[in-house]
This record gives C-alpha cells, structure tokens and sequence, in this order.
C-alpha cells in the first residue's frame, strides 16, 4: 500500500537507529493516513486509511484503525481522506461501516422523542415511500438526482394503499416524505456520515411547493349555522343520543376530538365559563393521555347553554356511578370511568351521519373533525378575528389558521367591504 507523506526510506548502519527510524516512519504513517488500490470484479478501486481515537471524549481507550474503500481513482480517495483528517483533527467520532438507508432511517426513528402518533407515521413514510426504492442504498451514496427521481416516480404511482396502489400519490403526501427524508439526512450529518444533505439541493430535488400541496389538498366539508343546529336538534331529540354532549362540545368550542375526551371534570369551571384543555388522548395507546398537540395547555370560554348540557349530562353520569362524577373524572370516559378510543368514537360519529342521511337527506356528510372546521369556519363568517380563532382551536400560529381556512377569505372579504360602506352611508 502506497503511503501518503511518506520520507523516503534512508540507508541505516546501526540497527537501533534503524529500530527508530521505522518507529518514526510509522508514526508518521499513521499521522498523515495511508492510500491503496485492490482488484475488484468491476476493475481498480482505491481505499484509504487512518488511526483513529475510538472515542474522542475518552482517548484513553486508544486508537483503532479506519478504512474506507469503494473509491473509482486515486484523486476521489484522497479527496476522502483529505477530509477524514479534518474530521480527526476536529475530534469527531467516526461511525464503522456505514449503513444503509434502510438501517440508518430504523435507528433514526427509534432515536426520535416525539408523540407517538408522529413517529408512527414517520415509520409509516419510511416503510412505504423510502425503503422500497432507496433502502439498499448507502447513505453516503445517496444524491440529489436519485432523490429527485425518485420523488418523479411517486408522482406517477407511488401510492401503497389497497384502493388506490399505483395510482400517482399526491403532493402533499410527496411533500411529507421529503420532509422525513430531509430530516433524517440531517441526522446523519450530525452523526459524521454525510458533509451535505443531497436532499436540500432545491434545484436538483425539485420537491413540490406549497403552493402545489395547497392545490390538491381535498376540500373541507363543514356545515352551515342552520345544518349544525338541524343535526344537533335531532340528534338529542329524535336520536337520544347518549353522546350528544360531546358532539356539541366539539361544534362549540372547536377542540380536538382526543383533547374532548381527555376532558376532566375539574377541567371545567362553570362559574367562570371556561374550560381548560390540559391533555390529550394518546392516539397510539388510547389507555393513556399526553399533551395537547402544540404541547401547551389552553383555556377558552364555553357558551351558557353548552355549560348547561354539561351540567346535565354530570347528573346523568352520578346516577350511574358517583365516582363518574369526580372532580378528576374524565367527563366523556366509559362507564367504569376509563378513557375511550377515539377511533371507536369516531366510528360512532360515522354511524350517526349514516343515519342522518335516511332522515334529512340533504345534509352534507361530514367528519367528527369536520365539526371543529365548522365551528372555525362559522366564527370567520360572523366577522371573528383569526387570532380568536386561532387561540380556541390551539393552532401553534395564526398562519396555520389562516391557510386552513382560506375558503373563508372571499365571504370576510365581502362582509367587510359591506361594514366599510355601510358606515360611511351615502358619501
């Protein structure tokens, strides 16, 4: 193996210098680091080596000997190389045998400290838009044209669900896995195996904008004052429903189904008409709670006749058990007082609006969290200032509210030029 930086060798008379001198030789090898080539099926490739710490905060452990191979000539080797010493002479840590994306996106999503339901759907994202195609291969290997294509060919049939497999998927979606893919390639920065992330290279990548995910993205579906009152009406008069408190609770306040359910008692205050959403049903385990989505508790103001419902319903759920009836009780929790899966509320709701549909046949069909669109879009429609909105439905930023409910923009835009000109009258 050629040496870099090597002296050349010098003839020695007394074999003690000579002992020194091979000594110094190679000390200066493993200074400077080493290059090779070897055969290979394909042809010539070059390797490089160094010594490095195998831990900078613990040099005491000792040197361990590092190689990296793969290289097509000797100027890409010592390219590497150029840079492997930098990287020693920085005190980074070197990682061994780099690791495929598929093994790095594993350990990088068991890394995460995030809800949940989030890393569940990073994994989701992983299993079925990266690994497929880029898992095999390694992660320093990975450019922004092979990204680039491959975000080229989810737009043409990336889509894995059963009814729709091979159909193209949407920009949204193509903008999610970009997202967890930028994130990861980050992560593996921080962690020495890249100098760059190929996935930020915008011209390249081409990723879509979001103007493009605001386009696709489906249209919300919410009802008017006049629809919202027809179903409730219904609902606790025809239907008796026993969950007819929630379902108002969530078109009056606009919260989140798992924040509803995750309501206690001592949550809510009626002298003062507020309630305070503290926590959240955990999605991915229903048993238990965490924080609100945001991460930060909220308090908003309840209407008399919703804080009446409430009221009554307390009554109702003491007459089963007067422990339902606890301050710390949950308020919407089963009848042995423990909390209740959102998903099986939300198959309650779907069942409901199947049964609407035989009675009040022209009524839109919408979701549970079609509820909480209602109650943001409503508020809009009145004149209400976004940031109210905002602050009731716990949105991080305003920004957020306003791009959701960007439908409403045109009917605000028209009640205030109708107030502008009604208050300057005939001038």
């Amino acid at each position: 193996m050629a040496q870099v930086n090597d002296p050349p060798p010098s003839v020695v008379a007394d074999p003690a210098e000579g002992v020194t001198q091979r000594q110094q030789r190679r000390s200066r090898s493993r200074h400077a680091g080493s290059l090779g080539d070897y055969q290979t099926r394909k042809g010539k490739r070059w390797k490089f080596q160094i010594y490095v710490l195998i831990d900078p905060e613990k040099p005491e452990l000792g040197e361990k000997r590092l190689t990296r191979g793969g290289f097509t000539d000797l100027e890409e080797a010592q390219a590497a190389l150029t840079e492997a010493l930098k990287k020693r002479a920085r005190n980074e840590k070197f990682q061994g045998k780099t690791p495929t994306i598929a093994v790095y996106a594993e350990d990088w999503a068991s890394s995460l400290r995030l809800a949940d339901s989030t890393i569940k759907g990073y994994r989701k994202i992983i299993r079925n838009h990266i690994t497929p195609d880029l898992g095999k291969i390694r992660i320093d290997k990975l450019t922004a044209t092979r990204i680039g294509a491959h975000y080229r060919q989810l737009e043409q049939s990336g889509r894995k669900d059963e009814y729709g497999k091979g159909q193209p998927l949407s920009a949204n979606s193509i903008h999610k896995v970009h997202v967890v893919l930028g994130a990861m390639l980050d992560a593996a920065i921080d962690d020495g195996l890249l100098s760059v992330n190929p996935a930020k290279k915008k011209r390249t990548v081409n990723a879509p904008k979001s103007s493009q995910v605001r386009a696709q993205k489906p249209e919300i579906v919410t009802w008017t004052g006049d629809q919202l009152a027809t179903f409730l009406a219904w609902n606790r008069d025809e239907l008796k429903d026993e969950l007819f408190p929630l379902w108002r609770l969530i078109a009056y306040t606009g919260m989140r189904r798992s924040e509803a359910l995750a309501l206690k008692w001592n949550d809510v205050n009626a002298r003062t008409g507020r309630v305070s959403i503290r926590r959240a049903v955990n999605t991915e385990d229903w048993t238990t709670t965490k924080t609100t989505k945001t991460g930060n508790a909220r308090v908003i103001d309840v209407d008399a006749a919703t804080l009446k419902v409430l009221a009554s319903y307390k009554v109702a759920r003491a007459e089963v058990s007067f422990d339902l009836a606890k301050a710390d009780a949950y308020v919407f929790g089963d009848d042995e007082g423990k909390l209740r899966s959102p998903d099986a509320m939300t198959s309650r709701w779907d069942r409901r609006m199947k049964w609407t549909a035989t009675v009040h046949k022209t009524l839109p069909r919408v979701t549970i969290k079609g509820l909480r669109h209602t109650h943001a879009t409503l508020l809009l429609e009145l004149g209400e200032h976004p940031k109210v909105v905002q602050e009731r439905l716990g949105h991080s930023t305003i920004t957020t509210t306003m791009n959701i409910y960007s439908h409403v923009t045109p009917t605000m835009q028209k009640a205030a030029a109708d107030r502008f000109a009604a208050h300057l009258g005939n001038a």
